[in-house]
């Protein structure tokens, strides 16, 4: 059967003024005209440090006459991490070692030659960085299939996830997946990396080919839409950190 998909209208917003105060057994909550707010899970959500909070009460201040739930990357880090991450997190951590054996910063290019070199320039210092810093020693290889790597450095990725606190694993974790590396990830939550930084680092070879062809408008806008998701990511590890 064919039609058209459904349509979800986005809720009205149902409130006028946004703010955070201390929150009951540590933490902060955020407010809508006085209510705290709830995760998905019915939790309050109660984030660590007021700079978070209010980064988090800003998405919600800034909503217009509907809610655009997607738009929101920072309370959907905050539900998750207080949701699902405290129950997930050998999972998650899982995730972050599958990211590990088949990393993009392990994968250079075959050829052109200028693109394998730019590669290897901008890929090789994050990737002493990972194993000199968390013992995570990822061997590269050219082209798209994976080389087995070492389960020491697997362990030790395992190990460095599971060691992270709710809030930054949940961060670790949605960083791979914008930047389709675990070791591009790891480094942006020690703040060994910008997610500006993290971000083009990611896109090298998209880039490169983007110069050189020019810019598909597809791929450009869900390029966008990772930059924003990189960006978010940034700015909740920050709110972390104040």
């Amino acid at each position: 059967m064919t039609g058209t998909p459904p349509t979800f209208e986005r809720p009205k917003r149902f409130y006028k003024d946004v703010t955070i105060e201390p929150a009951g057994g540590g933490g902060w909550q955020i407010l809508l005209d006085g209510r705290s707010v709830k995760t998905p899970g019915r939790a309050l959500l109660r984030l660590p440090t007021e700079a978070l909070a209010q980064e988090v009460a800003e998405e919600w201040a800034e909503q217009l006459a509907h809610i655009n739930l997607l738009s929101m990357h920072l309370t959907r880090l905050a539900n998750v991490a207080i949701d699902r991450t405290p129950e997930m997190r050998e999972e998650m951590a899982e995730e972050v070692v599958r990211y590990c054996e088949t990393d993009l910063v392990c994968h250079i290019a075959e050829e052109p030659f200028e693109l394998a070199a730019l590669e290897e320039a901008r890929w090789r210092p994050v990737l002493d960085w990972a194993g000199e810093t968390l013992g995570v020693i990822l061997m590269t290889t050219e082209g798209i299939i994976a080389e087995p790597q070492p389960g020491a450095s697997l362990q030790a990725a395992r190990d460095y996830a599971l060691g992270l606190d709710d809030f930054r694993l949940t961060a670790l974790v949605f960083g791979c997946g914008v930047l389709g590396s675990a070791v591009l990830s790891m480094a942006l939550v020690e703040g060994a990396l910008t997610a500006e930084s993290a971000f083009h680092l990611s896109r090298i070879d998209e880039d490169w080919q983007a110069r050189k062809w020019g810019q598909d408008e597809e791929a450009k806008a869900a390029a966008d839409a990772k930059e924003i998701e990189a960006d978010a990511i940034g700015r909740w590890l920050d709110g972390l950190q104040a």
